[in-house]
Order: structure tokens, then C-alpha cells, then sequence
């Protein structure tokens, strides 16, 4: 199961990819000669404002979980008839420029066709062979997404509380599939020459030893990520019941605000609107390798630029938390890497962990995803970035619930209620 699912999931991520490149650098190259102009963003993002609010209003399924409410995985796998609106969804998001990343609709995706790869063998096949073979279909989705098959699972596993007689019923056959999809998209990048799509940092600052004075600021980074990851949650969750209101116009004119904001960004900054839109995955490696280059002024606005676009994404879009979240990090550690004591792989493994574990609330998953990021030199800022993972996950967990206190409006007429007795989430 993990070779044909692993090559569906490389095909939505190529065909993302493609979209991309063709609307955002070669229509602009056709049309207008050049580069694209700092307004070139804004028509793109009402258009993907448009068509996501239709599809998950009129498709069944919503479109797939709501990406306000964190990283979910829990409760049954999609249906047949809800897949086409999570595939829909997802590609208008991620191809047409709002901020969120393309994990939650992958294993969303992986889980369905596992799932529906049960039902036709053995329609009354028992939950259990459901759950394993969904899981083994999430695992296989995003094999390489995040740099490593096994961190893959590992963020599932953590997600989706797994643990008992059931890990050790779902981590092998999920292990095995998510290698086996590993080496399918090795192979499809090799024969196709379109992309590993995975994660990496071509260029890794070095790291030193940790002193005191790093663990004392990995604390106030700590904090600041909880702060910060608060503030997203807060714009995300006290929009959702404005966009339920009227879904359609809503998440248009949240499209027009994503690409006025990324308009700005180009014309005060003269750096590419592409740095605040997209889930930041393919931004994230010339983020790092230019440090150096990027004035705090800068980085203030992009990190201001980008949490707003965030938030506003979590609001009405589908897609997943994880790299807008690792992008933010980033970005906050190479502005906090010219304190005092401070240097620049700490600073980076330490943002992008507080702000994970702030977002996504799976702090194990967080410090594997900002160590692992850096390489070797990983394991020499695991101390400051396991501090700092701590310290965000426990005062999120102390700050008031963000958003209004009563509970969201129900969704537009046309979407599809989930049974209650499924376990999923319904937006």
C-alpha cells in the first residue's frame, strides 16, 4: 500500500509545485516580461479565497478538518465521496498562495485511500484492520515530507495519541509503508527530475556548545513562541465564526487581505512577496543560508507580516500547521541571534521548537523537528531547543483558550455533518 499511495501523494505535491511556479513566475514572465510586480499576489489570493470556500461548502466533508484547531489526526479516515473536496481544498490553498503547509491534507489523503483500500477487499473488515491500514496510508503520504520517514510517523504516532497494544499494532506495518514511500519518492525524483519535496537546509550554520547564557535566553524564546503562537491562535479562532457567516465572502476578502499584506511586504522590504505566502517549506532554506543578509527591520516585518497572513490562513483554508510554524521560528531566531551570548544555530533550533510546540502542542514531535532540521549540528543545541520546546508548551498550556468563548456558529448550508459516532472534526 505504501508505493501506490507514496506516488498520489508525490503527484499532489509536483502538481503543487507546478501550479505555483506556472502562476506566481512563469504567467507573469508571459504576460508581463519579467519578474512579478508586488500586486500580482492579490487577484491570486482572492481567486484561492474563492474557490476553497466553495469547495468546502458545496463538497462533502468540509474540505477536511479545520487547521484553527491545531494538528488533528484523530477519528475515522475520509470517505470516498470526501476525499475529492480534501484533494480540492488543499490544492487551491497551497497552490494559489495562502499560508499553510500540505502534511494534515496528506495524511488526510493517505488515510482515506487506505481505508478505502479495505473496504474494497473485505467490506466488513473489523475497525482494527481500518485503523491500521488508514494509519500505514497516512504514514506512507508523508514519507519524506519532513526530512525523515521515521519523524513522519513520529508526528502521527504523537498526534493522534497512539500508544498500548494499538502502537504496537499500527507502528510496523505504518513504518513499513512510510519506508517504502521514502524510497518511492526517492526513485519518482530521480526518474522525473521534479523534486524530493523534503525538507532540508542545504546550508546549516555551525554550532558551538551551549553556555548559560543561551539556556537563559532559550527560556525567553521559549516564551516568546508561546506568546507569539497565542497571538495566531487568537486572529485564526476569532475569525472562524465571522467566516461562518457568509464562508464564500469571507474567505475572499481574507484572500484580498493575504495579498495586500504580501504586496506590502515587497514594496517596504523590496524582498519577495513569496516569503510571506506558502507554507514557507521552500522558503525556509534561502531564509537561513541569507541570514546574514537580512536587517532586523526586515525580519521584524517579515516575521509580522507572515504570523498575520498565518493566523488569517487558519481561519478558512485547509492545509496543515507545521511549516508556516517552522518558517516564524526561523525567522524569530535569526532576529534573536545577535543577542548577547547568542548564536545562530541555537537561536534558529530554538525558535522554530517554541513556536511548534506553541502551534501544534506536541512538544516531543517539536524538539525532533528543530534538531533533526540542523543536521549534526542538531545535537549540539538539543539542550537549548528541549528548554525552550518546555517553556512554550507549558505556558501555552497556562494561557487562556484563545478566540470568543461561545462556540462556532455551524458551518454554511451544503456541508456535510460528520457522524457524531466517526470521531471527526467537522468545521
Amino acid at each position: 500500500m505504501g508505493v501506490p499511495i507514496s506516488v498520489i501523494a508525490y503527484g499532489f505535491l509536483a502538481l503543487v509545485a507546478a501550479v505555483q511556479r506556472f502562476v506566481f513566475v512563469g504567467l507573469p514572465s508571459q504576460v508581463l516580461g519579467g519578474s512579478a510586480p508586488a500586486w500580482w499576489p492579490v487577484p491570486w489570493l482572492v481567486l484561492c479565497g474563492l474557490l476553497t470556500a466553495l469547495t468546502i461548502r458545496y463538497l462533502p466533508g468540509t474540505g477536511g478538518h479545520s487547521p484553527a484547531f491545531g494538528f488533528k489526526t484523530g477519528g475515522g479516515p475520509p470517505s470516498s465521496r470526501e476525499l475529492v473536496g480534501i484533494v480540492l481544498a488543499a490544492l487551491t490553498t497551497l497552490s494559489l498562495g495562502a499560508v499553510l503547509g500540505p502534511e494534515g491534507p496528506l495524511i488526510a489523503i493517505g488515510g482515506g485511500l487506505g481505508a478505502l483500500a479495505v473496504h474494497l477487499v473485505k467490506k466488513d473488515a473489523p475497525p482494527m484492520a481500518l485503523t491500521i491500514m488508514a494509519s500505514a496510508g497516512s504514514f506512507a503520504a508523508i514519507s519524506t515530507l519532513l526530512g525523515s520517514p521515521v519523524l513522519g510517523a513520529f508526528l502521527i504516532m504523537e498526534a493522534a495519541g497512539i500508544g498500548g497494544m494499538t502502537l504496537s499494532l499500527v507502528a510496523l506495518p505504518g513504518l513499513i509503508a512510510s519506508g517504502v514511500g521514502a524510497l518511492v519518492f526517492v526513485g519518482l525524483d530521480g526518474w522525473t527530475g521534479l523534486g524530493s519535496f523534503s525538507l532540508a537546509l542545504p546550508a546549516v550554520p555551525p554550532a558551538v556548545p551551549p553556555t548559560l547564557a543561551t539556556m537563559g535566553w532559550a527560556v525567553i524564546m521559549g516564551a516568546a513562541g508561546a506568546l507569539l503562537g497565542w497571538l495566531i491562535r487568537w486572529v485564526a479562532l476569532s475569525l472562524r465564526p465571522v467566516v461562518h457567516l457568509n464562508r464564500v465572502l469571507v474567505t475572499s476578502a481574507l484572500g484580498l487581505l493575504i495579498g495586500l499584506t504580501a504586496m506590502a511586504y515587497q514594496l517596504i522590504s523590496a524582498h519577495s512577496f513569496t516569503q510571506v505566502l506558502f507554507s514557507g517549506q521552500d522558503a525556509l532554506p534561502e531564509l537561513v543560508a541569507d541570514a546574514a543578509d537580512y536587517p532586523l527591520a526586515v525580519l521584524v516585518l517579515l516575521i509580522s507580516c507572515k504570523t498575520l497572513v498565518y493566523g488569517l490562513s487558519l481561519s478558512a483554508f485547509r492545509g496543515g500547521p507545521v511549516f508556516p510554524s517552522m518558517f516564524i521560528g526561523a525567522a524569530l531566531g535569526i532576529a534573536a541571534s545577535g543577542l548577547p551570548g547568542m548564536n545562530l544555530a541555537a537561536a534558529i533550533g530554538m525558535g522554530i521548537g517554541a513556536m511548534c510546540a506553541a502551534m501544534l502542542r506536541l512538544p516531543l514531535t517539536s524538539t525532533l523537528l528543530a534538531t533533526l532540521l540542523l543536521g549534526v549540528d542538531g545535537v549540539a543545541v538539543t539542550p537549548q531547543v528541549v528548554v525552550a520546546v518546555a517553556v512554550s508548551f507549558v505556558m501555552i498550556n497556562v494561557l487562556p483558550v484563545p478566540g470568543p468563548r461561545a462556540p462556532a456558529a455551524p458551518d454554511d448550508p451544503g456541508s456535510v455533518q460528520h457522524r457524531a459516532s466517526s470521531g471527526v472534526d467537522h468545521d
